[in-house]
Parts: structure tokens; C-alpha cells; sequence
């Protein structure tokens, strides 16, 4: 991997980004810029490597080549939780591993990190399910809180995969509405989604198709 400098007010920088798996080309040549301040949603239908781009954007998936340039901390939130219904692990929990993804796990939490967690359960309407079991919240609270434990890394680069898909109305606005004000932060928020109003929120899109971005589009 090569290091570029940025391009002005920019959190990511990706330049002739492949992606190549044994039988298909995920990615083919993408060159995106990830502005700071603002919402980006990575469009296309099924299959266009939207999940794929956002896995290289958060460093999880190995390019075949090109060049990938990040700066600050990264807070990647997945789109279900991969938690085993009968782990023991509460609200609180869940959103603390943010924070000690900030911290390192041998630091101790500090009062800055401890207000973080708590402010972060707060934005998302969920500090008073904060001791509840995380398996048995409804598929929007679980959500608010992956987008919980996001916050409390207190990233630069906030990636959500279908942050408001299938979920009720309600959590989907807090959702929308928690994202635009990191944007705001001057957090450079992207997300993949289906989701017209989550489009429609949006600074700007970058839409794919075969694993290419659709210029003009």
C-alpha cells in the first residue's frame, strides 16, 4: 500500500482500488475521495460492490491493487450484530466496545471514555435500556446501539452498512438524524444503503454498478 497525501478536506482517498476474488472482479479501478463534514451513501443494486467498497474504505478487505489513503480513526458499523443470543451482554456493554476500540484494551476507561459511552446511549434514545440484555432489544434498538458503540470510538471516518434497513420509522429518523449531526461534527459519515431517505439526506452519493462507479450518473 502506497501513502498519498489527501486531497483537500478529505478523510479517504481511493485510487485505482481492485478488488478480485477467484471467479469475478468485485472493484474495478474505483478512485473516490471521502469528503470530512459530509454524508456519502455508496448506491447500485445487488451485487454492484457496495459492501466490498465500504469494507476497504474501513481496511477489512484487501485490495488486488491500488491505493488506499486514511486519516484519523475509523468506526465501522456492521448492519445486524453477529452476538450469540445467549451471551450475557448487556446494552452498556455493546456500546462500550467503542470506546475501547479508541483506548486499546490494556487502558483503563477513563472519565472522558466512561461520559462518551453514556452520551453516546443518549443521542441514540437507549441509555434507559443501558442493563438490559442486548439479545433482547427489537432489531431497531440494536441497531441504535451498533450505531452506539460507533460514536463512542469517536471516529473521523464513521462507515454504516444499511444503517435503517428493515427497522420501524421511528428508530430509521433517529438513525438519519444522528448521522447528519456527526456529519455537522465535521465526521466524514458513509453509508450503503437502499433507502430513499437515507439517499435523499445525503451530501453526495457514489453509485456502483459491476463494481464500477457509474460516471455521470
Amino acid at each position: 500500500m502506497l501513502d498519498l497525501p489527501l486531497t483537500p478536506r478529505a478523510t479517504a482517498d481511493l485510487a485505482g482500488v481492485t478488488v478480485s476474488f477467484a471467479d469475478r472482479a468485485a472493484l474495478v479501478g474505483v478512485d473516490v475521495s471521502i469528503a470530512s463534514g459530509a454524508v456519502t451513501v455508496i448506491t447500485g443494486p445487488n451485487g454492484a460492490g457496495k459492501s466490498t467498497l465500504l469494507e476497504v474504505l474501513g481496511g477489512t478487505r484487501a485490495m488486488t491493487s491500488g491505493i488506499r489513503t486514511v486519516r484519523g480513526a475509523v468506526a465501522f458499523v456492521p448492519q445486524r450484530a453477529a452476538i450469540p443470543v445467549g451471551l450475557p451482554v448487556s446494552v452498556r456493554d455493546v456500546v462500550s466496545v467503542g470506546a475501547w476500540g479508541r483506548l486499546g484494551l490494556w487502558r483503563r476507561m477513563d472519565a472522558t471514555a466512561r461520559e462518551l459511552i453514556e452520551r453516546s446511549m443518549e443521542r441514540l434514545e437507549i441509555r434507559a435500556l443501558a442493563r438490559e440484555p442486548f439479545s433482547s432489544l427489537s432489531g431497531g434498538q440494536q441497531q441504535r446501539a451498533l450505531l452506539a458503540q460507533g460514536l463512542a470510538r469517536d471516529a473521523d471516518l464513521l462507515l454504516l452498512d444499511e444503517p435503517t434497513t428493515g427497522l420501524d420509522a421511528s428508530s430509521a429518523r433517529r438513525i438519519r438524524a444522528v448521522l447528519r449531526e456527526e456529519s455537522a461534527r465535521g465526521v466524514a459519515v458513509v453509508c450503503v444503503s437502499h433507502d430513499p431517505a437515507v439517499i435523499g439526506d445525503a451530501d453526495c452519493t457514489i453509485p456502483l454498478l459491476d463494481g464500477r462507479v457509474r460516471v455521470g450518473a
